[in-house]
């Protein structure tokens, strides 16, 4: 299937303006994981990959490892985060599915991905870091819509998930990092 980049900028429009019904629209799709990879996510990835590469010129290797590690992190990480939701949905009374699992972690770091265009100004970075933060709202937002779990359990749910998250790229930054060296 051919990537329309209309459909990406519609999608991420909607999941940062209007995330409640947005998620309401996903979850009425059965796409694969790897379709939301192929055609959303790695071209979100980019965004924030290029941004820190170009934003970094003047250490041009330096940048080129930040964009490799940026990249790498947003990927693996959701895929990472992805397995962790999806095998805690029993737990909180949700549906294990791992497409549906994927597909809250790729969009919530939409807010994420796009505000990556910061990096092409070292000084603006950090406003990458407060989108970060209305990606948690997202992935609140998303939770029991695409997992399915009561509301006596979404909380909790959404906290352990969260904190996986975190760690997820904490640990994958880490390692990406001892990589470089």
């Amino acid at each position: 299937m051919k990537t329309n980049p209309g459909d990406i900028f519609q999608r991420a429009k909607n999941i940062i303006l209007n995330p409640k019904s947005e998620w309401l629209v996903i979850d009425n799709e059965s796409n694969s994981h790897s379709h939301v990879l192929s055609n959303y996510l790695l071209w979100l990835a980019l965004i924030p990959a290029i941004s820190v590469m170009i934003g970094w010129s003047s250490d041009i290797n330096f940048g080129i490892k930040m964009a490799i590690k940026n990249f790498v992190t947003i990927i693996g990480g959701s895929y990472l985060t992805a397995w962790v939701i999806n095998e805690l949905a029993p737990r909180y009374k949700g549906v294990k599915n791992f497409n549906k699992a994927f597909e809250l972690v790729a969009y919530c770091y939409t807010a994420m991905c796009v505000a990556g265009i910061f990096y092409l100004l070292n000084i603006l970075g950090s406003l990458a870091f407060l989108a970060g933060l209305y990606s948690i709202y997202t992935l609140y937002v998303g939770l029991q819509p695409m997992m399915k779990a009561p509301e006596e359990t979404n909380g909790l749910y959404f906290i352990v998930s969260l904190v996986c998250m975190i760690g997820m790229s904490i640990v994958l930054g880490i390692i990406l990092r001892v990589a470089f060296i």
